[in-house]
């Protein structure tokens, strides 16, 4: 029996062995895909050497270990790694980790390709105020499965609606990524101090954690 136990143990541990997460300070290469893409450029309220670039693994979509990246505010870069790390510990999947560089800074274009991602300099969706990305302090995970539902009920993105009842159904990877209430991602989350879309009234922003 105990030789049954270490083993359980000892796979348990492998299979959670493999999470990894490096901390940098923006270099001219990543300064440069940001000018670029449009996601940063002089006059955004966070210079860039109060943000934090982080190379991360993930679990995707097929049950596999990728590679994501992901630029927050120096402030929070290390409890956001630990975030990661605690996700990928319950198997929680990912679609897609770039920097919303990738897509020309455009919020519309990262949400359809069910991108997650943190710092943009953007205003706030309907606002004329910084969006909390613009500082590096919120994050938007599986923008598909977790959409922005306006106060009339409206969702722009197509491949979310059919995720606006919010109820698991099966035990599919896209399934599997619905936040909801009570699941352990949003947990992990609020347990680190940060504040979900979903708990919003009126304005439901189910992919948005801010601190």
């Amino acid at each position: 029996m105990n030789r049954i136990v270490f083993f359980v143990a000892f796979s348990i541990h492998l299979l959670f062995a493999n999470y990894n997460a490096t901390i940098f300070p923006i270099t001219p290469e990543v300064k440069k895909r940001m000018i670029k893409g449009n996601s940063w450029r002089k006059g955004c309220p966070v210079p860039l050497k109060d943000l934090r670039y982080i190379r991360l693994t993930y679990r995707n979509f097929n049950g596999r270990d990728a590679k994501g990246e992901i630029i927050v505010h120096k402030d929070v870069a290390y409890e956001v790694r630990q975030i990661f790390e605690e996700l990928y510990e319950i198997g929680y999947p990912i679609h897609k980790m770039k920097l919303v560089s990738d897509y020309k800074g455009s919020d519309w274009q990262s949400i359809e390709a069910d991108n997650t991602s943190a710092f943009n300099c953007r205003k706030a969706t309907g606002s004329k105020h910084w969006s909390k990305h613009s500082y590096g302090k919120a994050i938007d995970l599986n923008s598909i499965e977790n959409p922005y539902i306006s106060r009339s009920g409206h969702i722009s993105h197509k491949a979310s609606q059919q995720y606006r009842k919010r109820v698991h159904k099966n035990h599919s990877p896209a399934d599997k990524a619905i936040l909801l209430k009570n699941d352990k991602a949003v947990h992990i989350f609020k347990k680190h101090g940060w504040k979900w879309g979903g708990d919003w009234s009126g304005v439901k922003d189910y992919q948005h954690f801010s601190k």
